[in-house]
């Protein structure tokens, strides 16, 4: 028989480890993901190395343990758990049962001791045992048969502790661990050990005597200021050594039974993966899905179209390889009705002249999957399509902007429709993807074609349940003509400026590197971490702030709070800002310009954000660093794309406080935008309770801060490490605002509530957010809940007035009969191109347009700057 293999998890300590090892990351809904995505990274990794038979996650069942009566101050000066960490705990139980693998906390005891007691159990029945912590106390754990894994940065690197790697670390055995723990202590766990003794001071003194019993009994042999410490401290000692004592006997309720683990359950992984955008684990998943059941259909495959195929109102669908629609391969169309169902090959579809007619036909109505996609795609063979009557992915989006998928076989499945294949189980997915015979293709079409149209019924009727058909009707279907048109036009970009830039800041970063190397007094790399924290913490002597499993922490946030110690800090900063801007922004537009028309042509994602908020890719356009001015420069290559012509840029101020001031009726916020006071002045004066002109800096960037951090929902943890400052700092600036503006403090009450009572909360233009978590019993996923109930009118509403505002300038233009032309969206801005002659119109119109876009009880703002490069309208 062979022997099993046990794998057990620290849950918490790992969570912890993630979360703090990687940056704060976010997925489209505004959950805050990475301490679930370093889990997930590091399960996968020891999943696929180590092949379990039994495997558990142990968490810890509360604050208060055992050991509490042992030492009521145990753990006690651990800071609250940062709400955007407690938020995730929920995230990571729902994967661990997508995983299939079983969880286990038992009250008054520790995940440590749960995984001591079963790696015990374990090897008494002669199995192999692998644990997997951030915490090093299980290393006392480790035997023959028990190796013990502790994550360093990055989670997936991974130090084995085996007996004889503690041996080779630090000449003691596993148990010797927990006398060292005795004598040093660990702050972490706030077990005291003895003051002024350290890891290397233990270990010499284990060396000597073995224990910490046997440190007191020899303790004669000792002098000066260490016996004098010893002899002070062995009572605190002796109950450091039982604090730090993992129990292996625990009163635990499962066994090995109870572990067996047979794998994931790959379509709920998958889910979870695609509602947390965990997008490189998805790309490099090989996992399908089984086919489902389908009913048959009949289709006719046409060579010829005649005006007998063509009818007043038809669903049709032109399917793209891949979703870079502006590039990708055009595969087929298909025409759908109550009667008939065709499929037609792009060749024959578009050598017919009766058929492109009908495309480019305002009368002929066409129910699209998306309509954007296809009028860019249809743009390429030079149609501009016309008709739109029916996006299936833009009415889905509206009526539950949860749905994160764009597949058809997706949306309509979550609205009854089942009768469709997903994309990746007709083409495959990666090295395996590709077109199937025709007779599958045509289907394949088909059968998306006929979703639209058997669906379009019901999603009109639920839009007008909800009283979002006017939302879908009147802004999102033609904002979705407009972007498309964006798109297909592009904007102008000069490659051989992007070029001079890169080599400018090639240049730039030379030198800054020699600079460092000056300060340093020697040559090193400088990205590499571990040479940097050498250079930094043991040659300059810098304080180290944080440490990894693999030496000092060089982290942005540990640099930033060292500036100012040492000249080299803000070069090393500097050095990698540029870095990123060659790398990432130089080097990623040069790929992105089109060869023909020298443009580029980004995609705007429509039916992406839960707020409403536009994204765009290939590329991202809305972050492009300003802060530096290096990174200002980038936007000197964005041009006019005929000569002579200026660039006009309009951008609203403070829309979201503004947002805030209407929703919130607060008579203070609103009197300061009616008297055009500057906002982060005035919430400064009330917070700190000083006259203007005794607002400093640092009061007005720190009322900025909590101003916007209001807007999205941040925590006293968010604001403490935007400003550098502690948690309870922030805690008390957040309520000191509060208390200024009363209005804001009574909308987030009521806004709550209200989500409470409907479920969802709604925007100035009825735009939904569902909050199902609203009432959960678990307060961590209810704390976000409420926490998005209150930015998500703000946000989506802000979003609703520039989308207002691109449909009400594109008829405005078209009314006035100007050349110009609305080239970009980036956040707050509308990005216009036109002749010198047209700027003054330019002038009046814009803000006039934008301003007017939907009336607020205070006056909205806009600010404009014209010049022949996108850099010179700031």
């Amino acid at each position: 028989m062979s022997k099993n293999k046990v794998l057990l998890l620290d849950g918490n300590s790992l969570a912890y480890r993630a979360f703090f090892a990687l940056p704060l990351l976010t997925n489209d809904s505004g959950i805050h993901t990475n301490a679930v995505y370093g889990f997930t990274m590091m399960l996968q990794k020891i999943l696929d190395e180590e092949k379990p038979t039994h495997m558990l996650v142990a968490f810890d069942a509360g604050k208060t343990t055992f050991r509490h009566t042992t030492f009521g101050e145990y753990k006690g000066g651990r800071q609250k758990t940062p709400p955007e960490l407690s938020e995730q705990f929920p995230y990571l139980r729902k994967l661990l049962t997508a995983y299939q693998i079983p969880q286990y906390e038992l009250e008054m005891y520790e995940a440590d001791d749960i995984i001591g007691t079963l790696s015990k159990l374990a090897e008494k029945e002669g199995n192999e045992v692998v644990i997997v912590s951030g915490d090093k106390d299980l290393t006392q754990l480790s035997s023959d048969t028990t190796t013990v894994y502790i994550t360093r940065k990055g989670m997936t690197d991974i130090e084995k502790y085996t007996p004889a790697h503690i041996q080779e670390k630090y000449g003691l055995t596993p148990i010797q661990i927990i006398d060292m723990k005795g004598l040093m202590g660990d702050a972490s766990d706030n077990i005291p050990g003895v003051p002024g003794v350290g890891e290397k001071t233990a270990i010499k003194l284990l060396l000597e005597h073995h224990s910490v019993d046997g440190v007191y009994e020899g303790i004669s042999s000792l002098k000066g200021k260490l016996k004098e410490k010893l002899e002070a401290n062995e009572e605190q000692a002796k109950m450091s050594k039982i604090l730090a004592t993992i129990e292996t006997q625990a009163p635990i309720t499962v066994g090995l039974d109870n572990l067996a683990y047979s794998g994931p359950n790959m379509e709920e992984v998958i889910k979870i993966w695609q509602e947390l955008a965990f997008k490189t684990l998805l790309e490099k998943t090989t996992y399908t899905q089984e086919e489902v059941t389908k009913t048959e259909i009949n289709f006719k495959q046409l060579t010829e179209i005649t005006s007998e195929h063509l009818s007043e109102e038809m669903a049709v669908h032109l399917e793209l390889y891949d979703e870079q629609y502006h590039s990708a391969d055009m595969l087929g169309i298909a025409l759908v009705d109550d009667k008939n169902a065709y499929f037609i090959k792009v060749e024959d579809a578009f050598s017919s002249t009766t058929f492109r007619s009908w495309l480019m036909d305002e009368t002929k109505k066409k129910q699209l999957v998306d309509s954007k996609a296809a009028l860019a795609a249809f743009h390429r063979k030079d149609i501009l399509l016309d008709g739109v009557e029916f996006d299936f992915v833009l009415a889905a989006y509206i009526v539950n902007p949860g749905i994160t998928s764009d597949d058809v076989a997706v949306l309509a499945r979550e609205f009854g429709y089942n009768d469709v294949l997903t994309n990746e189980q007709v083409y495959g997915k990666g090295v395996k993807k590709s077109v199937p015979a025709d007779e599958v293709l045509g289907e394949h079409i088909v059968r998306k074609a006929m979703a639209v149209w058997k669906l379009r019924t019901v999603m009109d009727d639920k839009l007008k349940e909800n009283e979002q058909y006017e939302l879908y009707q009147e802004l999102e279907l033609p904002l979705a003509t407009i972007l498309g048109k964006m798109e297909s036009d592009g904007v102008k970009v000069d490659r051989q400026t992007l070029v001079d830039i890169g080599e400018d800041l090639a240049g730039k970063l030379t030198e800054i590197e020699q600079t460092i190397y000056h300060a340093a007094g020697e040559n090193f790399n400088i990205n590499s971490p571990k040479q940097l924290g050498v250079i930094l913490f043991e040659k300059l002597g810098l304080p180290p702030l944080k440490k990894t499993k693999t030496g000092y922490s060089t982290a942005a946030d540990v640099l930033e709070k060292l500036e100012g110690k040492h000249e080299v800090i803000s070069h090393i900063l500097l050095y990698r800002q540029l870095g990123k801007l060659q790398s990432t922004y130089i080097e990623g537009l040069l790929k992105e310009i089109h060869k023909t028309d020298g443009k580029i042509h980004t995609r705007y994602q429509q039916a992406l954000t839960q707020t409403g908020r536009l994204s765009s890719t290939n590329p991202n356009l809305q972050n492009i660093p300003v802060r530096l001015e290096e990174g200002r420069k980038i936007r000197k290559a964005f041009v006019p794309s005929q000569p002579d012509w200026i660039l006009f840029v309009a951008d609203y101020s403070q829309i979201e406080l503004r947002v805030l001031a209407h929703m919130s009726d607060d008579e203070q916020l609103i009197d300061a935008f009616r008297n055009d006071l500057d906002i982060h002045t005035k919430t400064a004066m009330d917070v700190f309770h000083v006259e203007a002109d005794e607002v400093t800096s640092d009061m007005r960037r720190a009322a900025k801060a909590v101003n916007f951090g209001i807007v999205y929902g941040i925590s006293d943890y968010g604001l403490s490490q935007n400003l550098s400052i502690t948690r309870k700092e922030a805690a008390e600036f957040i309520e000191r605002y509060l208390k200024s503006f009363p209005g804001v403090k009574v909308y987030m009450d009521e806004i709550v509530r209200e989500a409470k009572q409907q479920g969802f909360v709604t925007t100035i233009l009825n735009r939904r957010r569902y909050l199902p978590d609203i009432t959960s019993s678990n307060f961590n996923i209810r704390g976000f809940a409420e926490r998005t109930a209150m930015n998500t009118p703000i946000q989506g509403s802000a979003a609703d007035i520039i989308k207002k505002a691109m449909i009400d300038m594109a008829d405005r233009l078209e009314k006035e009969n100007l050349q110009a032309k609305m080239l970009l969206q980036v956040h707050d801005e509308l990005i216009f191109e036109a002749p010198p002659e047209e700027i003054p119109i330019l002038e009046k119109i814009v803000p006039e347009v934008m301003e007017n876009a939907i009336g607020l009880k205070v006056p909205l703002k806009v600010d404009y700057a014209f010049g022949p490069t996108w850099y010179d309208t700031k």
